[in-house]
């Protein structure tokens, strides 16, 4: 289940109705994960604000990252939104969170501005990164082979 691995990789965990809300009433771009068990093991939610695709989150259950299973997530979502008309992509991150800001910068993410405060459970700031072009033969190489 989405929620519960949301719960294993964030401090601050969306409300458990969130995704159900993503998914049939926000209608962003929705993804998963699963292992050969059928386990959730990524997600990934982005809204698309006018021409702009907004990371809202992605996670990866600890067992499982560092194989590729977060930056195919990214991918994929990345492709669709571009394939929605989306042309740019925006995120935050911690600034603490080094492994995530690696494979952002890997996508070609560049550094915008902090936004100051940003984490409520420890006020951490938060990297505001965008990727000014979405080139999907680009993202394609990041894709997994079994992903859609």
């Amino acid at each position: 289940m989405v929620s519960l691995l949301d719960q294993l990789s964030f401090t601050e965990p969306w409300p458990k109705n969130t995704f159900a809300y993503e998914l049939t009433t926000n209608y962003s771009i929705c993804q998963v994960a699963v292992d050969l068990s059928g386990n959730v093991i990524g997600a990934i939610v982005v809204w698309l604000v006018v021409d702009e695709a907004h990371v809202a989150t992605i996670a990866v259950h600890p067992d499982h990252r560092q194989k590729g299973i977060g930056a195919g997530l990214l991918a994929s979502a990345l492709i669709i939104a571009s394939h929605r008309g989306a042309l740019t992509s925006l995120l935050e991150v911690r600034v603490s969170n080094l492994p995530a800001i690696k494979l952002y910068e890997r996508f070609g993410y560049q550094s915008v501005g902090i936004r100051k405060n940003y984490y409520q459970d420890n006020q951490e700031d938060a990297l505001l990164l965008t990727l000014p072009s979405l080139d999907k033969d680009q993202l394609r190489n990041f894709l997994l082979p079994n992903c859609v």
